[in-house]
């Protein structure tokens, strides 16, 4: 790999790992995701550093660019990130859905009970002790 592209690929990587703890440190990620920035920074990071682990990657996969190995597994980092965001996204849609309807529901038994309660005794039949 070229020494330019190996220092910049090295410095993103790092930046990257860096950046992540500054947003966990600041509750702004959490933990859970965070995991997965972690690795791949980490992973990346090998694979800059180590010219024997780039050249052994890259021919596992078949690339003849060093670069084009980092790129690819990059690339495939966002797409399975990007899947597990469309599951969460898909499952908190569900929720929030239910969610309003409990909630429609509760408000008709709230509209209910308060109508319920402002009727005078004479017009349900019954007295306010009975009604306890």
């Amino acid at each position: 790999m070229p020494p330019r592209i190996q220092v910049i690929s090295i410095l993103i990587c790092i930046l990257l790992v860096a950046y992540v703890f500054e947003l966990v440190r600041r509750k702004h990620l959490s933990e859970e995701y965070s995991m997965g920035w972690l690795i791949t920074g980490t992973l990346m990071l090998i694979l800059s550093v180590s010219e024997d682990a780039i050249r052994w990657v890259s021919s596992l996969v078949g690339a003849t660019l060093f670069t084009s190995t980092l790129f690819f597994f990059g690339l495939l980092f966002l797409m399975v990130i990007c899947l597990h965001f469309s599951i969460c996204i898909s499952a908190l849609t569900q929720q929030v859905r239910t969610l309003t309807q409990h909630i429609g529901i509760l408000d008709h038994e709230k509209k209910l009970l308060e109508k319920k309660i402002h009727q005078s005794p004479w017009e349900t039949g019954t007295s306010n002790l009975e009604q306890t």
